[in-house]
């Protein structure tokens, strides 16, 4: 198995970091604190990095202010969110789930979502291939 590294951008300029390899430790509060301090954060509102990457899965660390939303209308993949800080609100065709600091929610692919944030969130978002 290789290493995977993503390179630095013009948004992130010190995003050298690795997101595979055999084994990777991630520490989640450094890069919370790393997508709160970048200008995205403060102009946008939302922000996001992903923390590990391989051909069939990801995990994305994700923060939105509050009322803010991210959907997608034709989803392929299972996912997981897991609510580190703050409250969301799940809306599928099935439900519509407050999912708050500590808890977990999955849904089965091709179920449509739209995750918004009711107060400043932070979560992982697992997307399974």
């Amino acid at each position: 198995m290789d290493n995977t590294n993503i390179d630095a951008t013009h948004n992130r300029p010190e995003g050298d970091r690795q997101i595979d390899s055999p084994v990777l430790l991630i520490d989640l509060p450094e890069f919370i604190e790393q997508l709160k301090d970048e200008k995205a954060w403060g102009k946008n509102d939302r922000n996001a990095i992903t923390l590990f990457k391989t051909d069939k899965m990801s995990i994305v660390l994700v923060a939105l202010h509050k009322k803010a939303d991210m959907q997608t209308e034709y989803p392929e993949n299972i996912i997981s969110v897991q609510v580190l800080k703050g409250k969301i609100k799940v809306t599928t065709t099935y439900a519509s789930t407050e999912v708050d600091k500590e808890m977990m929610m999955a849904l089965h692919e091709k179920v449509p979502y739209t995750i918004t944030a009711l107060k400043k969130s932070i979560f992982l978002l697992t997307v399974v291939e």
